[in-house]
């Protein structure tokens, strides 16, 4: 097996992309518990490791792996938050050392390759230091220029921009440059927008306090698939090419045989606001709520995960759907992303969002990683 061990693994966002590009993400280290509860769910023949990174070496994760089980590759998403332009752009953010500590566990288990992911601030200049430091540990090592990743142009309905730092041991036999990654970019005309991302999801949904399934599938969405980037994604691989080893198998079964789902919660609105939003013309943001309405012909705007219990759980603003006069809810979150529905999402608003804003997208995540996998060489590794 190609064995994967994704670092700062969160719900499960890169890791789902590892496992839709051929890998087997072997152990996931993820320290909010919450976050990895998700993971768990949906990866349950993953290690799951619940700890501190920096209380880990990369010998204990060989060890967890086990040491006659090859690990090709090391992944991740080191917090963003000390390098992202919404926040305080602090150099001295503790949280900036993460970055380095992922290049750390690399040196150390020596994978084939590498792939962190990133928010576009690190690689303003005043972090060129944090970055440099970091590259230097990984010595052995040809490092690609920094890519920059639009989940648009890849398939997904977003235009979340990150940056991806990927990486080889010179000694590994891969041959792999940065101009491999333009051939996984999506015709324009096939890209996915907003309202074929939301399509066969029940747009009038009643508000309910304990709300968290519902029966979705309409019949068109199966029998009438648009041609459009995600149509694999969301209706072939959602009922027959699931990969090996993920998905919560009760649900997937609920899913396929009932077409049930969750994440449906939805945000009980005054009626104030409900005339705001029904006002509103599509792509404009409200004044008082500063939520954008989605216009269903274009990309959705970044998804953010709004502040952590520390800074008091604030929910970041959502967008509002572009047919109803209310804020999406978190399975459309997870449609617009780029999650399957057979991904088992957490039973509350705020941690499903949460979890989705700070995800990297699983179909961006998967065209980036099939590229490596194609080039990695065969021996001793393939399944």
């Amino acid at each position: 097996m190609r064995n994967v061990i994704d670092l700062f693994a969160g719900a499960g966002g890169l890791s789902l992309g590892a496992a839709r590009a051929g890998f087997n993400v072997a152990a996931a280290v993820e320290i909010d518990k919450h976050a990895i509860a998700t993971h768990k769910e949906n990866f349950p023949h993953t290690i799951h490791i619940e700890k501190d990174i920096r209380l880990l070496s990369g010998e204990d994760l060989i060890c967890a792996v086990g040491k006659d089980k090859p690990i090709v590759g090391v992944i991740g998403g080191p917090p963003c938050q000390g390098f992202s332009t919404i926040g305080h752009g602090n150099v001295l953010d503790e949280r900036n050392g993460l970055f380095r500590q992922f290049f750390e566990k690399v040196a150390e288990i020596q994978p084939l390759f590498f792939v962190a992911e990133n928010v576009p601030g690190i690689m303003r200049e005043k972090y060129d230091s944090i970055r440099q430091e970091a590259f230097s540990i990984v010595k052995d090592y040809i490092l690609l220029d920094p890519i920059c990743v639009n989940a648009s142009e890849y398939g997904a309905p977003t235009l979340r921009t990150r940056y991806f730092f990927v990486g080889y041991r010179s000694d590994s036999g891969i041959e792999l440059k940065k101009e491999d990654f333009d051939s996984a970019k999506i015709l324009e005309r096939y890209r996915t927008k907003v309202s074929a991302a939301l399509e066969g999801l029940p747009v009038h949904i009643p508000y309910q306090e304990n709300q968290t399934g519902i029966r979705h599938l309409e019949k068109q969405y199966t029998d009438r698939r648009r041609k459009h980037s995600q149509s694999d994604f969301f209706y072939e691989h959602t009922t027959a090419g699931i990969p090996p080893n993920v998905g919560n198998q009760e649900f997937i079964k609920q899913y396929r045989e009932k077409h049930v789902t969750n994440g449906f919660l939805m945000t009980n609105h005054s009626a104030e606001v409900v005339d705001r939003y029904r006002a509103l013309p599509y792509g404009v943001k409200d004044q008082i709520s500063k939520s954008q309405k989605l216009d269903p012909n274009m990309f959705c705007p970044t998804l953010r995960a709004g502040t952590g219990p520390e800074k008091g759980s604030f929910q970041a603003v959502r967008p509002i759907h572009y047919a109803e006069p209310r804020v999406i809810n978190p399975r459309e979150a997870a449609r617009l992303q780029g999650f399957p529905d057979w991904f088992k999402l957490p039973p509350t608003i705020w941690h499903s969002f949460r979890q989705i804003g700070n995800s990297v997208s699983p179909i961006a995540a998967e065209a980036i990683l099939k590229v490596i996998y194609d080039h990695l060489p065969d021996a001793d590794y393939k399944s």
